[in-house]
């Protein structure tokens, strides 16, 4: 899956990854390989992701997450410290 993860003030990550677990409004959610199409708010979180380098995190302050065909697009409000 390709993931892509911005900020309105820059790009954050940009990459192929397996798997990317999210921090949702109503609680934890990860996405696979083929997932159904989704549009999701996120709020203050973690966004855990799996690529061929190993696990990593982006700190988010909130924002929005769509997954179509399996691209993952985060528009994250800001990065947390």
């Amino acid at each position: 899956m390709f993931l892509e993860v911005v900020t309105p003030i820059k790009k954050v990550f940009s990459g192929e990854v397996s798997s990317v677990t999210f921090p949702g409004v109503d609680g934890l959610f990860q996405v696979l390989n083929d997932h159904t199409p989704l549009v999701s708010t996120l709020k203050k979180g973690d966004l855990v992701y799996k690529s061929a380098k190993g696990e990593d995190h982006v700190g988010i302050t909130g924002g929005v997450v769509e997954v179509l065909n399996n691209k993952i697009i985060v528009l994250a409000d800001g990065l947390a410290e």
